[in-house]
């Protein structure tokens, strides 16, 4: 061939070995199909050997396409579909009988024209798209599109959209070209028609060929432009008193906008009827009803009946084209069923106060409740609850409380001078008139009647001050004693008292001569000594002393009493030291009745001895059985044997530490100088810082708190005051004148 280019310069290639593009068309039916014949210029009769190669042929899709190799025919064999392959591109070979090419291949295409043979498609079956309700004409909603597998560049594939079918409205028109859904006029309610089903074609050939159908669902979003209504203007409940926190009853509403929305929820206000806040009104998200409640307890005694404006709006603004409600309002009348309560104690605990030792039987208070249904005549019963030392009575229908038995201190069942009580108030129930049917009724008609409530109950405290009263007389401490004291110069007696009484009715107590007896001040006295007692001053054998308490004052049930006191010397030894005088030793024998002139006589004459003498051999007790550390009393007898003794006397019991007089004291030399030598004594130690109040001269007298012996006045108890004669009492000289003024 290039030997063939080079010689043949320009001369023109044979048009039968050029082939130009064949066109056949598809779904071509006359099968086999002569599509050309090629010739090659070296063409030998029964010389050339043609072929052709490439797709359908030898290749994939094999069988398409053949030829006659001696004449050079290409046939069509099986029918073409240009969706699958529009052209195809082959070579065709020229070769003598041995094989020697004689032409260069040559290109042969075969174009596969296009027919009508396919439908429009839908991207998909249904299309879906979304407007708000009262949207202005031309609110485009969605777009539905279609694809066509025909020749694009044909009126095959060309397609045309519309609606079909949209309902009697027409509120939507399509756009043939784009498929574009838009509103076409104004009207939209979603309370009217929520959702619009279209039904879309498309077609080829510009609309004239094939079609294809799908439908469009356009969805109208709901608008607040419908407000809530109650379905009607007055609603009915009932509800028990003391309820709280319960729901009474439903209001219902109705809203055309969709359920569930911000503009279909509704919010609900109680407007009047409830100044006092006992009702609360809420929602049910579910149903949009209003759930009214008692937040407060309701007393059906202090108001029955309520009546309720109630208002109801959405949670979301109305549009401002939306309607207003008639019916945003309603009236609700709520009953407030009557129920038993249970009594009420209106002073709980009960706190009164009783003195101790009131006798059975006696009233102590009344102690009753109230029965909050005043609507519902009942009977109130009383009865006690606890009254664990069985000391109280209770009128079962009149609530008093009386005493059982006395109330004493002490008592286990008292708790710091409290007794307490439980007292049951119980009412009998409430019986709930019957329902009558209407009249008239038919025979042998049961009436309905509610069972009746059961009996209520309530306790109530009662506390009990058990007060202290004053009916213990004071007693003296000790309730005889002995006094020793010379004569001019009385002795002194320490008292004290004891009270079975608690307080405040024990001490301090008062002590004071007895006013009924009006001579003893002139030879008595009593000086309070400290918290607990107190020295009595005199030279009496016998003294009235009343004793009393500083407070509270004296009753009339327990009035202030003497106590007499009864001041002698034991018989038969005197036991005054010498210190004292003989006159109470005396006057201790005068007490005794059979000692009568004969032993005053005797007396008399024994009374011209050494009286000093004798009162010093005749007292060996010193200080007293509990005072044994006291001074050795033989300093005091005998004086003489002691004289020489440089160091002054030292009570045995003295602290170490005591302070040491700065000179020597001299000892008495007789027993007439012993009250110098106490005087001295005394005035040392309250003039010496160094000695404590123990002093020896401070307690020098002082015998302690009793003596173990029996009272000698036992001796003379028989005797009284009216058997003695105390003539002889003037004829024992002027310092016993006085004496016999008093009893003589």
């Amino acid at each position: 061939p290039q030997a063939w280019w080079q010689h043949e310069g320009l001369r023109r290639v044979k048009r039968a070995w050029v082939i130009p593009p064949i066109s056949v068309s598809e779904n071509h039916k006359r099968i086999p199909h002569l599509l050309v014949q090629i010739k090659s210029d070296k063409q030998q009769p029964g010389g050339v050997i043609y072929s052709i190669k490439g797709p359908g042929v030898d290749e994939e899709p094999l069988g398409i396409f053949s030829i006659d190799k001696f004449s050079g025919k290409v046939f069509l064999n099986a029918m073409l579909d240009r969706e699958e392959n529009d052209r195809y591109r082959l070579r065709a070979f020229a070769l003598d009988l041995g094989g020697v090419t004689l032409e260069d291949p040559t290109d042969l295409e075969i174009i596969v024209v296009d027919q009508n043979d396919n439908r429009p498609l839908f991207q998909q079956d249904v299309f879906t798209g979304h407007v708000v309700e009262g949207a202005e004409p031309g609110t485009c909603v969605m777009t539905v599109d279609a694809t066509d597998a025909d020749d694009p560049d044909t009126d095959n594939a060309a397609l045309r959209y519309s609606i079909l079918e949209q309902g009697t409205a027409s509120m939507f028109s399509i756009n043939a070209t784009t498929g574009e859904i838009c509103t076409a006029r104004p009207g939209l309610d979603r309370e009217t028609m929520g959702v619009y089903n279209l039904t879309v074609q498309a077609a080829d050939m510009s609309g004239d060929g094939l079609t294809t159908t799908a439908m469009a669902v356009i969805y109208l979003e709901d608008i607040n432009d419908n407000p809530p209504e109650f379905t009607k203007e007055e609603f009915s409940m009932e509800v028990e008193e003391q309820a709280a926190g319960v729901d009474v009853g439903k209001v219902f509403v109705h809203d055309k906008d969709l359920a569930g929305s911000p503009g279909w929820l509704a919010k609900y206000t109680i407007l009047e009827g409830d100044p006092e806040g006992a009702f609360a009104i809420r929602t049910d998200p579910h149903t949009n009803d209003g759930v009214l409640s008692v937040v407060k307890p309701l007393d059906h005694e202090v108001r029955d009946r309520f009546e309720l404006t109630v208002s109801v709006q959405n949670e979301q603004p109305l549009e401002p084209t939306a309607p207003a409600s008639p019916r945003a309002l309603a009236t609700v009348q709520v009953r407030v069923r009557d129920v038993n309560e249970a009594p009420i104690f209106r002073e709980n605990p009960r706190r009164i106060s009783v003195l101790e030792g009131t006798p059975p039987g006696t009233p102590i208070t009344t102690y009753t409740a109230s029965d909050p249904d005043t609507h519902q005549i009942q009977t109130l019963t009383y009865a006690l609850l606890y009254d664990p030392a069985d000391w109280l009575q209770l009128d079962p229908h009149a609530g008093t409380v009386r005493t059982k038995r006395e109330l004493l201190h002490p008592s286990a069942f008292l708790q710091g001078g409290w007794y307490i009580a439980l007292v049951l108030a119980r009412d009998d129930g409430e019986q709930h008139p019957c329902h009558v049917p209407p009249l008239p009724l038919p025979p042998l008609t049961p009436l309905l009647c509610p069972p009746a409530d059961p009996p209520l109950s309530a306790t109530g405290t009662l506390s009990i001050e058990i007060l202290e009263v004053n009916d213990h007389a004071p007693q003296l401490q000790p309730p005889a004693g002995v006094l020793c004291g010379r004569p001019g110069r009385g002795g002194t007696l320490l008292l004290g008292a004891t009270d079975d009484d608690r307080p405040p009715h024990g001490a301090p107590f008062h002590f004071q001569l007895s006013p009924q007896q009006p001579q003893l001040a002139r030879n008595w006295t009593i000086t309070r000594f400290n918290g607990e007692g107190l020295p009595v001053w005199g030279g009496v054998l016998h003294i009235g002393i009343l004793l009393t308490l500083y407070y509270p004052p004296p009753t009339h049930q327990h009035p202030r009493r003497p106590v007499p006191l009864h001041v002698q010397p034991p018989m038969p030894t005197p036991p005054c030291p010498p210190a004292v005088p003989a006159v109470l030793a005396a006057l201790g024998a005068v007490r005794v009745r059979g000692r009568r002139r004969a032993l005053r006589k005797g007396l008399l004459e024994r009374s011209r001895d050494d009286m000093r003498d004798n009162i010093l051999n005749y007292d060996e007790q010193g200080g007293g059985e509990e005072d044994q550390d006291a001074y050795d009393i033989n300093q005091l007898r005998y004086p003489e044997l002691f004289s020489a003794r440089a160091k002054p006397p030292v009570r045995r019991d003295a602290p170490l530490s005591s302070g040491t007089p700065l000179a020597p004291r001299k000892l008495p030399n007789s027993p007439s100088d012993i009250e110098d030598f106490i005087n001295e004594g005394l005035e040392a130690a309250d003039s010496d810082p160094s000695v404590p109040p123990y002093d020896t001269a401070l307690i020098y007298d002082y015998e302690g708190s009793g003596s173990v012996a029996s009272p000698l006045s036992s001796i003379v108890s028989s005797l009284t005051d009216e058997d003695q004669d105390y003539d002889y009492l003037s004829e024992w000289g002027p310092r016993f004148r006085r004496l016999a003024d008093l009893y003589g």
